[in-house]
């Protein structure tokens, strides 16, 4: 079978299930997608995970990457079945690059760095500061219940370099959402300047959330160029 694709990547802290309104949205516009569940232990084992949902589905793919979920799919884009990119507030890393530290010049942060809580070897966020970063825009009632789902992470995601830079020879997309209160605007508008083409959306940073219908419409839209 050679219809393409969606696969969907989540960024930190979160599952699958975080795309599931934008999966139930490209149901209702004739387009198959799967969401990877990452271990996120990791950026290797994080990019593993995707290569081997790729290789499940042997077939073309637009390959859709949430904010941290980026970095995974700037590195699992090299795989031969993904025919595009899609950056959602994603980090679109360059040669060296991790998602703590970007050759992009002097950009402004956000408070992320002050919501996260570290123990051991795994990070975690403030349940308070976390919703307000990662839901602001979101109903109270919707953002609690995401929050409750947040699980820590491997302190190594921070670090981890992609093993290929896939955007380099694969088309991109990049979706700035201008709100964002994690991944700094002006940041992602850097990152975007790589891309082969970006859009902007006036939100925050969980957009599958907030807003799954304009995600459902931009990966329809670049699933159907593959036909």
């Amino acid at each position: 079978m050679n219809i393409p694709i969606a696969v969907l990547v989540h960024g930190l802290w979160h599952g699958s299930w975080c795309w599931d309104d934008v999966r139930a949205a490209l149901d209702g516009r004739g387009v198959d997608s799967v969401a990877v569940d990452l271990p996120l232990t990791d950026l290797p084992a994080d990019t593993a995970a995707v290569r081997e949902v790729l290789d499940a589905a042997g077939r073309p793919a637009v390959l859709v990457g949430h904010s941290y979920g980026g970095a995974v799919v700037t590195g699992a884009g090299a795989h031969p079945l993904v025919r595009e990119l899609v950056y959602v507030a994603a980090f679109q890393l360059a040669e060296g690059e991790s998602v703590s530290r970007t050759g992009l010049g002097d950009l402004p942060d956000t408070r992320l760095a002050e919501a996260m809580v570290v123990s051991g070897g795994e990070v975690g966020l403030d349940p308070v500061l976390g919703s307000q970063l990662l839901y602001g825009d979101a109903p109270a009632e919707v953002a609690a219940a995401a929050v409750a789902r947040l699980r820590p992470v491997g302190r190594q995601v921070f670090r981890g370099v992609p093993g290929a830079v896939a955007w380099r020879t694969v088309p991109s997309t990049y979706a700035v959402c201008a709100a964002d209160e994690v991944v700094h605007p002006a940041r992602q508008r850097a990152m975007a300047r790589r891309a082969t083409r970006s859009v902007e959306w006036d939100c925050g940073h969980s957009p599958a959330t907030t807003r799954p219908e304009a995600v459902a419409d931009l990966v329809a839209e670049r699933v159907r160029a593959l036909s």
